[in-house]
């Protein structure tokens, strides 16, 4: 716990301010809790013994005011603990977020999306008790253990004594179920992952649950994996829940030697009723905060847990990092000089030679798996060559900012992307509007006339993965982003697959009008659409085994006419 206490400590040290605030109301609830013990003195001995008549009026306005202060000081612990906790909770999720946003593609496709989205929702909503409540919990509930014990021993040293020697008992069955709780929370949490992850499956994957009629398949799924963790939690909730019958028992039994010793000294009269009766008012209220500080540290072991997992995340080494340089010119000339890819022990590229030059339109073609999306994948630097080099206009690839090298690549893939946000910044993604570029940009790529039909034309807002969009449409949109960009480097990942021939034949010319400056990468698996590639490149297991232009492969690559049958 002391570790994650360590990594906490430069955050909560800038809310100074607020924990003075804090301990100022601790100090308040505190003084004002010894008070309610002390005041039982007078209230017993001069008001109902001696019969003073002043006390009618002044104990009830005591108490009164007694609470008055314990309300105000609990009012300013609770309000500041508060803002300090989501207020640090929003920074770690911000942070978190930031982490995963600039993680390597390769650590991105090695966790599952449930996984990410349980540590930025789950996780983090957790440690908000570590960095706002524990701390002052276990200041105020500390502070008050110890005025109460002060004053029970001001009271009567020797009556104390029974008081208080069950403490060190309650505290070895407390460690013991600290350490489980841990443990369990650990799992508890890592179950929570697959939770999310089996419904984001689920979300993600509707239509396909529903055009195979799989509905109830899939709630199986779900509720096994609910049902274990139910049966985690119970596990963490039957632990937890030994603390409090474990300290009353032990409460209890110190109650009982209390009231057997105590009353003795008040028959023998070395005692008053109104000491007596202060005296057990305090105790009783010294064991309250002594249960608290146990179920307290319960709950700081899940929040440790918690915290652990957070951290560990944000300890994660990122592969990918970036250059000294930033990519300012246009990409002019890309060279690949033999270069190899492996992902772990598969070899994806071997001995990669590529020159790519402004105004080419390269076609990358072959089977799946023949390393076509592994050289995009290398020019993008989701992942970095294991061998050879590639250099962007006689300049190592390595050597630029990850930001400044994307800026100017542009890409549509297959599967397209659409944001909850509206049509006009879907095409701008990332960048200002500019309402007469959104409006070329569509026209371009024969988006502008279903665009400007629609509710409110460019600005209407688009649903969850563009639901409200044909996929066509979608795809239209996806090269309508590409084109704004105004990228010297554009990627065609089967742009057109979802177009009819009359549109896509519209958008190939406008596009090659679009990149007749420009370097352009082709992926495609339907031939005939790339006859007006300047080369074609011809992937098999990870190799380009030939390249030259169509006519030239119809005519002597034995590979290539089993592509186009």
């Amino acid at each position: 716990m002391r570790s994650v206490f360590l990594r906490y400590w430069p955050y909560l040290k800038e809310y100074k301010r607020y924990y003075l605030l804090v301990i100022l109301g601790i100090i308040l609830t505190v003084g004002a809790t010894t008070a309610t013990a002390h005041i039982m003195k007078p209230l017993m001995d001069e008001m109902f013994i001696n019969k003073d008549e002043a006390m009618l009026l002044l104990i009830p306005l005591g108490i009164v005011g007694i609470y008055f202060v314990k309300s105000v000081g609990r009012y300013l612990q609770s309000v500041f603990t508060k803002y300090i906790g989501l207020h640090i909770v929003s920074r770690f999720r911000e942070k978190l977020l930031d982490k995963l946003l600039h993680a390597d593609m390769g650590f991105l496709y090695a966790n599952r999306s449930g996984e990410l989205i349980s540590r930025l929702t789950n996780d983090i909503n957790r440690i908000q008790y570590f960095v706002s409540d524990m701390l002052p919990d276990l200041i105020r509930e500390t502070l008050t253990v110890v005025a109460l014990v002060g004053y029970v021993v001001y009271l009567n040293p020797s009556l104390s004594f029974y008081a208080f020697i069950v403490i060190p008992l309650i505290v070895i069955p407390l460690l013991r179920i600290a350490r489980r709780l841990k443990r369990l929370s650990h799992k508890s949490q890592a179950k929570n992952a697959d939770v999310v992850t089996r419904l984001t499956e689920v979300f993600n994957n509707s239509e396909v649950i529903k055009a195979n009629a799989t509905e109830a398949y899939e709630l199986g799924r779900f509720a096994k994996e609910n049902n274990h963790f139910f049966r985690l939690n119970m596990k963490s909730v039957y632990t937890a829940e030994l603390v409090s019958p474990i300290m009353e028992i032990l409460g209890a039994s110190a109650l009982a030697a209390i009231i057997f010793v105590g009353g003795r000294e008040v028959y023998e009269g070395r005692m008053s009723v109104g000491e007596f009766t202060a005296f057990i008012t305090a105790v009783g209220l010294a064991f309250q905060p002594i249960r608290r500080i146990g179920s307290i540290y319960g709950k700081i072991q899940d929040a440790v847990a918690a915290s652990e997992r957070v951290f560990a995340m944000l300890d994660h080494e990122v592969r990918i990092t970036d250059g000294a340089q930033t990519l300012e010119r246009d990409i002019t000339c890309i060279d690949f000089e033999g270069v190899d890819l492996h992902y772990g022990d598969k070899q994806a590229l071997c001995g990669i030679d590529l020159s790519l030059r402004a105004g080419e339109t390269v076609a990358l073609v072959g089977d799946s798996g023949g390393g076509k999306s592994s050289l995009i994948n290398l020019l993008l630097r989701f992942y970095d060559a294991s061998s050879g080099e590639i250099r962007i206009n006689g300049t190592p690839l390595k050597a630029f900012t990850q930001h400044s090298l994307r800026s100017h690549i542009a890409i549509v893939t297959q599967r397209v992307y659409i944001f909850q946000d509206t049509l006009a910044a879907n095409v701008a993604y990332g960048e200002t509007v500019d309402e007469a570029r959104v409006i070329e940009a569509l026209r371009q790529a024969d988006a502008l006339e279903f665009a400007q039909n629609m509710a409110q034309g460019i600005h209407t807002m688009m649903e969850e993965f563009g639901a409200n969009l044909s996929g066509g449409q979608r795809q239209r949109i996806a090269i309508a982003r590409a084109i704004y960009k105004h990228a010297s480097v554009l990627i065609l990942d089967e742009a057109t697959s979802a177009l009819d021939n009359a549109s896509e034949m519209r958008i190939q010319k406008a596009l090659e009008a679009y990149s007749k400056d420009k370097i352009t990468l082709i992926i495609a698996h339907r031939l005939d659409t790339i006859k007006h590639a300047d080369t074609i490149l011809v992937f098999e297991a990870g190799r380009i085994v030939d390249r030259g232009s169509y006519e030239e492969l119809v005519a002597r690559s034995a590979t290539f006419a089993r592509l186009m049958r």
